[in-house]
């Protein structure tokens, strides 16, 4: 999941205001402004960020469109935000044209090297152990995130990627304002950030992170965009950006000091120029007479959304009281989870049944195995939607295993009507650990999204490793239509729990009668097929807590917050409303280009 930084646009313009890292200890700089909530005309971009949401918005104001301002936060981002996402790491982009009422993806997710297997992450007959497994070269899948941004502009957008990238690679050789988030990211991983001197060079100056109120610079990174402008994403797939990383995965840089077990990868340069991005076909679901249209396979949102949104079907959630509607909601998402995690995986490898999952006779075999008065016992047992039988409990549980938090997404709609959804990551923070020296980026650690062995002993797991393989996600950036025309659009990082998040969001806006910034500042829970949901300390808060508890509902505090959403919604009266997190990681950042009072 990524923080939000407030910190100083520093544009060349006003570069001499400013007191860089490198001059010595900097004074304190003025944030640039931020709000979680805008309204007004024009267009509207939300982000946990505030200076990718004001290169957005300038983007809007200078006549671009809804993808081209898509990938300029996107790449902006990439610098202020690097422990979240960023030119090493991939995503998922969903788009809604407003010439043609279509709805188009593009799935832009890492893939496994040629010659993995399902072994992968196997030594000695023995799963490695999750952390060691983050930080190697074994975890590297080729990023997909710059070929989704020119695919991206090539297909929808109005501007060049060169024009696109430039104002973060501005950014990025003038500074940004450091805050007490993006220090204490680095302060998380310093061990093993300075296990690499690439990584520590630039994170850790002078043995520390950099303190709060000084201006973080990365010329490097500069210079990678600049690169990419000038010769396109080919730098990275078939030229010397590529090389660098297929060297840096195979001999990660690794201070011989150190005392961390750095395995090798064997990503190639071959595999950087087989990387296609793909354009899928959205899901579809239908929900109270709209339109949610989301990811397909391999990620996991859309179909698992679908299904939860199906079940709901059964239930009046209007009308219900909050306790009754938090426990519906609960089991949706329980029963839900169980069939992701037995058929859902790359759809190149595995016969995934997305039709019959989004099947609304499916669903209702899943919802008359809930009760409002007793929850289930999880792990339940998933059910096969190609032959979907009455309340058919299913036989061998499917729980969930865990899959990296630290993502971000970005929401952005324009003056024509034009919407794009985008959700990026790099996996966990700070991604694999590894900076490729000399060129200013984090690469993922996007492959341990893998099962390392099957999930349940004896049963088929759709999401082993394979040879160019595409790890299952949870990414689920979600698009609402009513009468064809966009109603609201959000997602949100947090790993497993996006899929809650997300549908959380959305029932909150549809059902429950809140406005969007309510819906997204809402108190979170994500029961994904556990004995207990993972809940924010304000869901416990909640009299219904209670309630739930006595019909059998388990809870364990999250570690601090789930999700942090985005969202863009077109009002009644034509204008754009943009939010973010009111509280949650320091406060997401919500602008629009002509504000009005809403």
């Amino acid at each position: 999941m990524s923080a939000h930084r407030s910190r100083t646009l520093v544009i060349a313009a006003t570069a001499a205001l400013v007191t860089t890292v490198a001059a010595g200890p900097a004074s304190a700089a003025t944030p640039t402004p931020k709000s979680p909530v805008a309204a007004g005309f024009g267009g509207a971009v939300a982000s946990i960020d505030a200076d990718a949401t004001a290169i957005g918005t300038q983007v809007l104001r200078d006549g671009g469109n809804a993808v081209d301002a898509a990938v300029a936060v996107a790449a902006t981002l990439g610098v202020t935000d690097p422990f979240s996402a960023g030119v090493g790491g991939g995503g998922f982009f969903v788009y809604y044209d407003a010439k043609t009422h279509q709805v188009h993806t593009l799935d832009g997710r890492e893939t496994a090297p040629k010659t993995a297997d399902a072994n992968l992450f196997v030594e000695n007959g023995q799963p490695l152990p999750f952390s060691d497994a983050v930080t190697s070269g074994l975890s590297v899948g080729v990023p997909g995130t710059p070929a989704t941004w020119a695919e991206a502009l090539r297909k929808w957008g109005t501007r060049s990627l060169a024009k696109t990238l430039k104002p973060a690679e501005n950014l990025a050789r003038t500074g940004f304002v450091v805050d007490k988030t993006f220090q204490t990211q680095i302060a998380n991983n310093a061990a093993r950030f300075s296990a690499f001197p690439s990584t520590r060079s630039l994170y850790l100056p002078d043995g520390a992170p950099p303190a709060p109120g000084t201006v973080f610079k990365n010329p490097d990174l500069a210079a990678t965009y600049a690169q990419l402008e000038r010769r396109g994403v080919g730098a990275l797939y078939d030229g010397p950006i590529g090389a660098d990383i297929a060297k840096t995965v195979q001999q990660p840089p690794k201070d011989p000091a150190s005392p961390l077990n750095v395995r090798p990868g064997k990503l190639t340069t071959a595999d950087l120029a087989a990387y296609d991005v793909i354009e899928r076909r959205p899901t579809h679901a239908t929900y109270q007479g709209l339109d949610v249209y989301g990811m397909p396979a391999p990620s996991s949102g859309g179909l698992t959304v679908g299904e939860a949104l199906n079940i709901l079907e059964n239930f009046d959630l209007k009308n219900a009281s909050k306790a009754d509607y938090l426990q519906y909601f609960l089991e949706s998402t329980r029963f839900a989870f169980a069939d992701r995690n037995r058929w859902i995986g790359d759809p190149a490898f595995i016969d995934v049944p997305a039709r019959e999952l989004l099947s609304q006779r499916f669903a209702d075999t899943r919802a008359c195995l809930i009760s409002k008065d007793k929850a289930a016992t999880s792990p339940v047992a998933p059910a096969d939607p190609r032959r979907p039988a009455p309340c058919a409990a299913g036989a061998t549980a499917a729980p969930t295993p865990y899959e990296g938090e630290n993502t971000t997404h970005l929401t952005v709609a324009d003056k024509w009507g034009n919407v794009v959804a985008y959700t990026l990551t790099i996996e966990q923070e700070g991604g694999s650990g590894i900076v490729v020296p000399g060129r200013g980026f984090l690469l993922n650690n996007e492959l341990t999204d893998f099962s390392f062995t099957p999930v349940t002993p004896g049963v088929p797991d759709p999401n082993l490793p394979g040879p160019g393989k595409r790890p299952r996600s949870s990414m689920a950036p979600t698009i609402v239509l009513k009468d064809g025309r966009p109603f609201f659009a959000t997602g949100s990082p947090g790993g497993a729990s996006i899929i809650t998040t997300t549908l959380q969001v959305l029932l909150g806006r549809i059902d429950r009668g809140l406005s969007l910034e309510d819906a997204i500042a809402a108190p979170r829970a994500s029961q994904r097929n556990s004995a207990a949901a993972q809940v924010e300390q304000a869901f416990l808060d909640q009299p219904e807590t209670a309630v739930l508890k006595a019909r059998g509902q388990g809870f364990s505090t999250a570690p601090a917050e789930i999700g942090a959403a985005t969202g863009v919604e077109r009002l009644r009266d034509g204008r754009w409303l943009a939010a973010a997190e009111p509280v949650r990681r320091g406060q997401g950042a919500a602008q629009v280009v002509y504000p009005a009072n809403w």
